[in-house]
C-alpha cells in the first residue's frame, strides 16, 4: 500500500512538473521570430542587413498625390500617418520590403496598398554607401498614435532575421481626438 501511494505521489509530481514545463516554455513562434533592434525617433537603428533612421512623423486627414499625370486626394476613416525613413545597407544589396504601424494596445496596422502605384514607397532596394529615403504610409484609428512602435524588416516572413522597432513617442491629442499637429491635405508630390 505504501509503495502504491509512492507511485501515485510520484506521478502527481511528474505530472505537475510536466505542466510547469509546458506553460513555462517560449512559444515556437518566439523562438523563430524576427530578432528586434530597438530605437526611437531619430536614432540609427542598426539591423543585420540594414540601417533605418526615422527622421519624422506626419499626420493628415487626406493624402494629395500624383496618379498618372493627374492629382488626386486621397481620404480615410482613420487618420494618415507618414514616416519619413532613411535606409542604408549595411555590407551587401538589400531590399528592405515590410513596414507595420504597431500601436499602443497592440494592434498593427501594414503599410497601406492604396498607394502602391506612388513613387518612394517599400519596397526599397539599398546598396552599401548609397542611403535611400522613402515614405511608410499607414491608415491608422486616431487612439494608436501615440506611444506607437513602426516595425520594419527585409521580408514579410522575418523569421531568425533582424526587425527595425522604433519607438515614436508621445504624441499630443487636440480636442477633436486628432494629434495636434494633424494637417487637412498632406502633399505627396514634393520630394522625401
Amino acid at each position: 500500500m505504501m509503495r502504491k501511494m509512492a507511485n501515485v505521489i510520484l506521478l502527481l509530481l511528474a505530472t505537475a512538473l510536466c505542466y510547469g514545463l509546458q506553460v513555462s516554455k517560449p512559444h515556437y513562434a518566439e523562438l523563430i521570430g524576427p530578432i528586434p533592434a530597438y530605437g526611437k525617433l531619430g536614432d540609427a537603428v542598426v539591423g543585420r542587413g540594414f540601417e533605418a533612421r526615422a527622421a519624422k512623423v506626419a499626420f493628415s486627414r487626406n493624402l494629395k498625390v500624383d496618379r498618372y499625370g493627374q492629382t488626386k486626394v486621397f481620404t480615410t476613416g482613420g487618420i494618415w500617418a507618414v514616416v519619413t525613413v532613411e535606409f542604408a545597407a549595411s555590407a551587401q544589396s538589400t531590399t528592405v520590403a515590410v513596414a507595420s504601424w504597431r500601436g499602443p494596445t497592440g494592434l498593427a496596422y501594414d503599410q497601406t496598398e492604396r498607394l502602391s502605384f506612388a513613387d518612394g514607397l517599400l519596397p526599397v532596394a539599398i546598396d552599401p554607401g548609397l542611403p535611400k529615403k522613402a515614405r511608410l504610409i499607414f491608415e491608422v484609428r486616431p487612439d494608436e498614435v501615440s506611444n506607437a512602435t513602426l516595425l520594419i524588416s527585409e521580408k514579410l516572413m522575418s523569421a531568425l532575421d533582424s526587425q527595425a522597432e522604433i519607438s515614436l513617442g508621445p504624441v499630443a491629442a487636440g480636442a477633436d481626438g486628432l494629434p495636434a499637429e494633424t494637417v487637412d491635405t498632406l502633399d505627396l508630390t514634393q520630394p522625401i
